[in-house]
Formats: C-alpha cells, structure tokens, sequence
C-alpha cells in the first residue's frame, strides 16, 4: 500500500474511534464496557504472545484512558460561573492531562522497543584507535586507581587505545587559587594524580582553566588527543573487561553513527533502596530507563548520550564543534546537536560498567535536581519542536525525555486537590460516586495493567509514584527557577562515596514530616465529616480515600528520610572467579565469590580448623586464567589480611580484607572484580522478578506504615541524644587523607580494626597449625575432587550486600 493510503487510513481510524468514543453512554453501560476491557485486557496478558497481543492490549487499554479524559473534559469541569472552583478544576484537569500525555507518549516510543543483536567482530588490524577519557573533578585516589586500571585492563589491541585522566581538580585555575589552603590542596592533589598515572601506565591531562564545567574538561581531552573513538567514564564508572569488544563493532556497519550508548549499573543502592532495603530485591529505578526506555527511543533513532558507558565518533565531534556545554547536561544536548545534523546512534542494552550512586538523600536531591534543571534547558534554549534537522519521531522522543521533569507540577496538584474538598468543600470535579467508579476507578486499573504490562519485570506498583513524589517536593523550587532564567543553573558535582556511620534522619527531612502531618490531618477530618456530618455523601469517602493513597505514599517517603547507616565498607559484586591464595608460603586454589574494593569473601574446597597463634594472617591474592578470558599479563597480587573463616560442610568460606593496594594491586583487582560482565547482568536479573499489582499494591502500603514509625523512631533519637562530635556523614577520601596524616596507608584498615578482626577469627593455642591441617584436609579428597570448582556445585548463599 503506498505510504499516503497508509497514513490516510490511519487517519480515518483514528476519527472514526474518537467519534465513537464521543458517544454518550449511562453511566451502567459505561461500567459494564469499562469492566469487559479489563477483563479482556487480562486474558489477553495470560494466553496472548507476541507483538500482536501485545499491541492489542495496549490498544484496548488505550481506548478506556481515552474514554475518562473526554468525560473528565466535557462533564466534571465546574462551572464558569464558580471561578474559584473552576480555576482550580482546571489546574486538576491540566495536571491528568499531563499524565496522560506521558502515558501516550511512552506507549508510542515503548510499544515495541528494540533490542538489538551483538555487534561484529572484527579483526585487531581493522579496528579503530580508541581514546578513554576519565573526567574527574573531586574524587579520590582509590576510585581513580581503580576506574584507570579497569580502563587499562580493557580487551583491546594494546597499541590501539589510550586511557587520559582528564583532571579539572588539579587545573592551573585552581592551583592558583586566591585561597592558599585550596591551591596548596590542588598542587598536592595534581602531583598524587601525575604520580599515580605514570604508575598506571595512563596520560594525565589537566588544563588552565575550569571553564564550561564537564564539557569544557572533556573538550580539552579531544584537543590533546587523536583516536577515531572517544570513550567517556565518569570518575565512580569503572569498566569490564569486555566493554570495547560489546560495543565497538557497530561503527563499522554504519558510518554515520555518532554513538554507542550502553547502561548503567551501581553496586550500591541509592537512598531510596537502602532505607526501604529493596536493593538485593527489587529492580534499581534507573532500570526503566535503561531496560525499556533506552530500547523503546533506540528503536526510532532517539537513544541520547547519558554521559558516561558511552563511545562516540570523533569525526561527528568535531563536526559539531566538540562537546556541547550551553546546559548543564552536556550529554543530552551532544546527542541533540548531532541527531539534528543526521547522525545516528545505537543503544546496547547490556551492562558493561560497574557505577556509584549518591548515598545520602541530599546528594540524591542535589543529582536529581541537576538533572531536571540541564533537560528543561534543552527545552527551552533549543526547543525540539523548532529544532531543524530531527524526524517527527525524534522530536517526540526529545519532547518525552525532557517533559518528564515537569513532573513535581502535577504531583504538587494530586497531592493538594483532595484536601480542598476536604477542609474547604471545593467540589473541582463534578461527578457524583457512580461516575467516579464507572470511569475514574476503572481507569486506574487499566492504567496500572498497561504500566505493570509494559514494565512490570523492571518497574514494581507505585514505585514510580513515591520517587517522584520524593523529588518532587525540592524539584519545584529547580524547576521554577529554570523557567525563570533558563541560563542561570551551573554544573554542580554530584558527591559520591560518602560513609553514613549511623542511623539518621535526613537534613531534607523537615518537609516530608509536614506533609504527611497535613495528609494526617484530613485523613481525620474526613473520617470525622464522613461519620458524622449531616449532609456528606459518599464522595467524602472517595476523596478520602484518595488522600489516603496520598497519605501512604507520605509515609513511604517517610520511610526514605530516615536514612539507614551503611553496613557495608565498600560496594561489592558477586562474581564466581578462581584466584590463588598465598598465605604462610602455601598456594590455595580458591574461588572468590564476593569482591568490593576493600576486601573479598572466598570459598576453598578444604575444611579449616582453628588457627595456631603463631600462623601469620597476612597473605597475597592473585587471579587465575579463565576460559576465553586470559590472565592480564600487568596484574600483580593483592596483599590481604584473613580476617574470618566459617566452616561450610567440606569447604570453609573466609572474609579477607585488603591492606595497602599498589598499582600492580589495582590491575589484580580489576582482573578479579571486573573480568566478566555477566557478574552484572546476572545481578540485576535476580532482581528483575515480575511484582503483581495486588502484592505490589500491599508492598507500597507496608512501606507507607513503617516509614513513619521508624522516622518518628529516629527523630525521638536524635532529639534525646547529644550533639555528635563529627557529622554523621563525611566523605571517605577525607578518611583516607587523615589515615596517610597520621602515617598509615590510606586503604589498609587501622591496627584496632585490624586486632578486633583477627580476635574475632576462631584461634587455639597449642592446636596444630590451622593452615597446614586445611592442605592435609584437601590432600585427602583425592585429585578429581580437589579439582572441583564453584560451578560444578550447587550456588552457595551469596554475603549480604546490606545487613539493615
């Protein structure tokens, strides 16, 4: 069928549906259509596969939300003649219909995202050469050593790629500060990063001046260097092995692709998870994004630069001029400029490094609010609409990402409507309760199968609800202010790496308890009005029970400003890696199961008894060759102190942690830690576990009851105990600096840690040497069975990332 027949039949569809869906209908009719489409819509979810079904579940959904927002526009409004009502009709009716705007955009970009096949794989002589660049600002030693010699561990020709630290901390700029107390530290930070570089093997490149924030620092990068690709890493994102061999290939098959985009992924929660302890359970929120989201814009060629996990082509670069830095989200609007002039990109929907999120609420806050503020200045700076260059599609894809952050607007709105009937009688919807049940609560329903359909496997019920409502209450001053000068937000760094070493109620706490006391309070005042007022109907009781719902979704936030202490010194993987343990001269075969920078849980296949005193509990660990997966011919050992050992029926499990790390130390751990790329995929995949509306309907509710009580329960604390000398949050390189002032390495633990650690490993004095019982122990199991590996038994219990 030629393409103008197409689109003229879908137009007369589209007509013919919207004029049936005019139709006037008794509210019983209404109802009982409403009720056969979800009933229909769930047998379609059970017994129908396949792009078909799917697009005719979507398709019957579509038409009952379409269905309640020509009731709502042309039967609930008040009337003209009640201004105030009406005014404020018309901002609850602006707020749904920028739901569902949301809705219809997402269903048209998500309805059939795209997941891509692998890449090919060329020769090493025809691949291109590739430049890492590493923008750091703040961070540490330990979290730059580590992204660089996971950088430099990549599988690649060694004489194809270059990894560059690109250094805005250490800047002339700064270096001269007017401050001698911050110049001194920047001299001093750019000398320990030089030094550290040449032990790496990396290029360290700074520059004069901190103009034009990330942007600027990665613009600097492309003028000092030559590769046909530029691949960007943030500071905390640190790469497996495989992440040029996953993606590279794809710019051989098309020469105007810009770039490869590829996920990311966190070891440690965001406080969000660790205060509501999801992060084991429940699929990470960014996993929308990257798992949908990404997919559904790639397949219309709209998948954006995020920033970092990404590779792009020099040649589109420098065609645009290099990194595009007039917003404060340099990524996004590298990959508006460049769609714009006909470039393609590409989504790999793979996760190929291994991030760091904000660990306390402020950071989260302050993250989220950069974020919103950079996309809406896209918006309104280079609007997509006028843009030229962009398909149709491109522009709605656009339009979707960069409108979303409007959200705080419309969650302000369902948060107040109810209490203005509530405490002020305000009717700003007229309907009475059968109209509300034959449209609004059977809309919810379809709204929540269409969202639980679409990303039931990486979104739980109402989670999207309580994160955007924790954002919310602190993006509305951001996005007011964005709006008003659209130029003045800077580039503010978002702080990483921070240790909570107690319990605590969030700084941003305050707001969140007045909320919920104003949604507490009209929860009572409409109990009271509906019991015991004469005149009420039962419209109080659905208006109550929306603030309810309200009401819950308060307390779960609650829940998340009262921040958990973290448990866990480092963020950890589980990985299933053979590794050799050196300890009082003795090899073991062992296989590390869980790894963190600052220490590793192991598995051998020998019981160990107790310990003689005089055995040393100071030994080094090293790495062992993998199928298809060669050893790092820079990899050194990794000095580690045994710290504990637990019998596990013929094998014993025992936690070692790290003492001081030299740069051959980091290469061991990247080898260790992250070789395999499927330790993170299969991480996030015991996460992806389906949550039904019912049981993720009774979650959110346990959340909305336990987050106040444990809130309150940290306010009566905090009230009742004296003034910490320290903040309860501080950075750990601030830890690390002290320990180097006070003459110890900064990675290793303090001798107290170290005593407390070894006194509570098992030890009996006069027992024979517990080393040399365990080799004798694994001597006696025969060869076939000493050669036994992780994988030919069953999984063992993985170490708990979070006790609390």
């Amino acid at each position: 069928m030629p393409p103008f027949l197409t689109r003229a039949t879908w137009l007369i569809s589209a007509a013919l549906t919207l004029l049936l869906l005019s139709q006037p209908l008794s509210t019983t009719v209404q109802l009982e259509m409403s009720i056969g489409a979800i009933v229909l819509m769930a047998l379609l979810w059970l017994v129908a596969k396949g792009q078909t079904g799917r697009l005719t579940f979507l398709a019957i959904g579509s038409l009952v939300v379409l269905r309640y927002i020509y009731w709502r526009l042309s039967s609930t409004l008040p009337p003209l003649s009640d201004p105030i009502n009406f005014g404020a009709g018309l901002l609850l009716v602006g707020a749904e219909l920028y739901c569902f705007y949301i809705l219809a955009v997402s269903l048209v970009i998500n309805a059939a995202p795209l997941y891509r096949a692998p890449p090919p794989q060329d020769e090493d002589d025809d691949l291109p050469t590739v430049d890492i660049f590493v923008p750091s600002y703040n961070e540490d030693r330990h979290i730059l050593a580590t992204t660089l010699a996971a950088a430099k561990s990549i599988d690649y020709p060694a004489g194809k790629f270059t990894v560059w630290l690109l250094d805005d901390g250490g800047t002339d700029q700064k270096c001269a500060d007017p401050d001698p107390r911050k110049a001194e530290e920047a001299r001093a930070r750019r000398k320990v990063l030089q030094a550290l570089c040449a032990d790496l093997g990396v290029s360290y490149l700074t520059r004069r001046r901190n103009l034009h924030a990330k942007a600027g620092n990665l613009n600097n990068g492309l003028q000092n260097s030559v590769g046909e690709i530029v691949v960007v890493l943030d500071a905390d994102h640190v790469p497996f092995r495989s992440f040029l061999r996953d993606t590279i290939g794809h710019f051989a098959v098309d020469p105007r692709l810009f770039l490869v985009q590829t996920p990311h992924a966190f070891l440690n929660p965001d406080p969000i998870e660790r205060n509501l302890k999801t992060f084991d359970r429940m699929p990470s929120e960014n996993e929308m994004f990257y798992a949908v989201g990404q997919c559904g814009l790639d397949k219309w060629n709209g998948s954006f630069f995020c920033g970092s996990a990404a590779l792009l082509r020099r040649r589109a670069l420098d065609e645009a001029g290099g990194f595009s830095g007039i917003t404060i989200t340099e990524d996004c609007e590298t990959a508006f400029e460049l769609h714009s002039r006909g470039w393609t990109s590409i989504y790999v929907d793979k996760p190929l490094i291994a991030g760091l999120q904000p660990e306390t609420l402020s950071d989260f806050i302050g993250q989220r609010s950069r974020w919103c503020q950079g996309m809406l200045q896209i918006m309104l700076l280079k609007n997509p609409v006028l843009k030229s260059g962009l398909k149709p599609i491109q522009r709605l894809c656009y339009l979707s990402s960069m409108t979303f952050w409007f959200f705080p607007l419309p969650r302000l709105v369902f948060m107040a409507a109810p209490l203005l009937y509530i405490f002020f009688d305000m009717k700003i919807v007229v309907a009475n309760v059968d109209e509300a049940i034959a449209y609004t609560a059977t809309y919810i329903v379809v709204n929540l199968m269409m969202q639980n359909y679409l990303y039931g496997r990486v979104r739980w019920p109402f989670v999207s609800e309580l994160y955007e409502y924790v954002q919310g209450l602190f993006l509305i001053k951001a996005t007011a202010s964005v709006i008003i000068s659209p130029r003045k937000p800077t580039f503010k760094v978002t702080a990483k790496n921070v240790n909570l070493d107690h319990d605590q109620l969030s700084p941003l706490a305050l707001p969140y308890f007045l909320v919920f006391a104003i949604l507490s309070i009209g929860a009572l005042v409409s109990a009271y009005r509906y019991t015991f007022e004469p005149g009420v109907t039962n419209l109080m009781l659905v208006v109550g029970l929306w603030n309810l719902f309200n009401l819950i979704t308060a307390g779960a936030a609650l829940g998340v400003a009262a921040e958990r202490r973290q448990t866990e010194k480092a963020p950890s993987l589980a990985v299933d890696r053979p590794a050799v343990l050196n300890l009082n001269g003795m090899a073991l075969d062992v296989t590390v199961e869980r790894i963190s920078g600052a220490g590793c849980r192991i598995r051998m296949d020998a019981v160990v008894p107790v310990r003689r005193g005089g055995d040393t509990m100071v030994g080094t660990l090293s790495a062992l060759p993998q199928a298809n997966l060669p050893l790092l011919s820079h990899a050194r050992t990794i000095p580690v102190r045994l710290v504990g050992v637990t019998a596990a029926g013929e094998e014993s499990v025992c936690d070692l942690v790290f003492e001081t790390l030299t740069p051959g130390s980091y290469f061991a751990l990247a080898d260790l830690m992250y070789s395999d790329a499927g330790a993170m995929s299969r991480f996030q995949m015991r996460r992806r576990t389906h949550k039904d509306i019912v049981s993720g309907t009774l979650q959110f509710v346990r959340w909305g009851l336990s987050g106040p009580v444990r809130a309150f329960a940290y306010l009566m604390t905090t009230t009742a105990a004296p003034k910490a000398e320290e903040p309860a949050a501080r950075p750990r390189k601030a830890e690390r600096q002290r320990a180097a002032d006070a003459g110890r390495p900064a990675d290793a633990p303090s001798a107290r840690a170290a005593e407390a650690r070894n006194a509570a490993a098992p030890s009996s004095e006069g027992s024979p040497g517990w080393l040399h019982q365990m080799v004798e122990s694994e001597a006696a199991t025969g060869g076939p069975e000493r050669d036994r590996r992780t994988a030919d038994r069953p999984e063992p219990a993985l170490l708990p990332t979070r006790a609390g």
